[in-house]
């Protein structure tokens, strides 16, 4: 086969992720990265919660985006039995019947003139020889294309459930953020209530009054935007499960916890990346059908052999079909060498070198931002679990701020702005922390997205298998001949 046989790209990585190196701040509720051997294709399994499972179970079977996927390793399957016969002779079957009408002694002798019938039945068959590869080549390109197809379906799987991971994640917290305010709203209506007695008393002025007044109307206000965002949530993750909007509304508007990262988060190593990420398979699948594109170029240079033949019955008619005297056959070999086209076809191989030149920067491009993608979510892992125990800290302290406050307020040892203060903050804190708690979630899903975990699929497969239980998307062994 003439042209380049295609060669894994071989890639120059680092030993190891260097956001290993930021050290996480210690809590109950710290998860560890390490370089440990992992297994992230079902990542969502770690966080231990059945309803995020289940979610992503169904939208595996049902999702539109993994519908069109499929669809298209269909397409591909008929690209390589499209190619895959050009391998073998083409056999038709014909018949014809003719009648004719000559005048008698020529043209313009005038007459009846004469009527002769002729009918034929045979097969016909033509066979090109793929002396130089290129039909081959053909069959080799349509497969890696077929092994990126399904590299395109475990992408689409893998995007898929970082999106219903972090929907669902987002949603956990978005309730949790909506019971900090209601809480807070009963303790400041409290503190309203309160304050109103100790007006009323004669003890307070009015302004202390207005003051709790605002602030309650603040904190009231904050609840219909997270109502709000409670139901986006569910939205996007209805329509993830190929349904409408508010389908999941009667199943997810009860609010559960945020599903808490693991105490050790395995990451392995970045050479396992490469072999791990849908996308980097892909982007290497169609840099192969690229390069066996640059032989099937090739070979329209060379000349073009074909056997073809028929065989049949024919006669003046019909009943002679049925004799074996009146049989015919004709076979023999052909030849076809385009010389000379304006150079339309020495075009065509530099046009296909410079497709498996993009493609080649395209892999590369993708390694670069697979890796880039791993070390800014590990870093963000990281950094948000740091985060959250500073918080944690904050809320604590301004609970004792709160309760000190009302003390000393109660027993008039201190202003009501003290008190405002104090509740201010704690609102804040809280709400702050049940934001990181989430963040620290939602950092991992995208940590486990940027590893190439979120492939696997929990009830069986969505329709087709992984590239390997598919020996069609076997890449084709090269022959050993000299190439151009």
């Amino acid at each position: 086969m003439v042209g380049p046989d295609f060669e894994k790209p071989d890639t120059k990585v680092a030993g190891k992720f260097a956001g290993l190196n930021k050290e996480v701040s210690p809590d109950g509720l710290a998860s560890e990265p390490n370089e440990g051997p992992l297994e992230v294709s079902r990542w969502w399994r770690e966080f231990n919660d059945e309803q995020l499972t289940g979610l992503i179970a169904r939208a595996q079977q049902q999702n539109l985006d993994v519908a069109v996927s499929l669809a298209r390793i269909r397409q591909a399957r008929a690209q390589v039995m499209i190619a895959t016969g050009g391998l073998y002779p083409s056999v038709s079957i014909g018949a014809s019947a003719q009648q004719t009408r000559s005048p008698l002694g020529g043209i313009g002798s005038g007459g009846n003139g004469r009527i002769s019938e002729f009918y034929q039945v045979g097969f016909d068959a033509s066979w090109e020889i793929d002396a130089f590869g290129g039909i081959r080549r053909q069959i080799e390109a349509t497969k890696a294309g077929l092994e990126a197809s399904f590299e395109n379906r475990d992408d689409v799987l893998v995007t898929m459930a970082g999106d219903i991971g972090t929907n669902y994640i987002s949603l956990r917290g978005a309730q949790n953020q909506l019971a900090i305010s209601r809480s807070n709203l009963a303790a400041q209506e409290q503190t309203l209530a309160l304050t109103q007695e100790r007006f009323d008393a004669g003890f307070v002025a009015a302004l202390d009054v207005a003051n709790a007044q605002a602030q309650v109307a603040s904190t009231r206000s904050s609840i219909p935007v997270l109502e709000g965002q409670i139901r986006t949530y569910i939205y996007a993750l209805g329509v993830l499960l190929g349904e409408e909007p508010a389908v999941l509304l009667a199943e997810l508007m009860p609010n559960k916890a945020i599903p808490a990262a693991p105490a050790q988060v395995p990451i392995g190593l970045p050479s396992e990346l490469l072999q791990r990420r849908p996308d980097i398979r892909r982007a290497e699948a169609n840099l192969h059908a690229a390069t066996a594109q640059i032989g099937a170029a090739i070979a329209n240079l060379y000349p073009q052999f074909n056997l073809t033949g028929s065989i049949g019955l024919q006669g003046g008619n019909a009943g002679d079909l049925g004799s074996l005297a009146n049989h015919f056959w004709a076979y023999g070999p052909g030849a076809n060498w385009l010389v000379f086209d304006g150079g339309q076809t020495r075009g065509n191989v530099e046009l296909q070198r410079g497709i498996a030149e993009e493609s080649f920067a395209t892999y590369k491009q993708t390694v670069l931002v697979a890796l880039r993608d791993t070390e800014t979510a590990l870093v963000n892992f990281t950094s948000a679990q740091q985060r959250r125990v500073s918080l944690a800290e904050a809320v604590n302290a301004n609970k004792q701020a709160v309760d000190l406050s009302m003390l000393l307020y109660s027993n008039g040892r201190t202003d009501f702005l003290n008190v405002l203060v104090a509740q201010r903050q704690l609102f804040v804190s809280e709400d702050a922390l049940a934001q990181s708690e989430t963040n620290v979630s939602t950092s991992l899903v995208a940590l486990y997205k940027a590893l190439g975990g979120g492939w696997g699929v929990e009830d069986g497969e969505p329709g087709a298998g992984p590239p390997e239980s598919h020996p069609v998307a076997a890449t084709p062994t090269t022959e050993s001949t000299p190439t151009q």
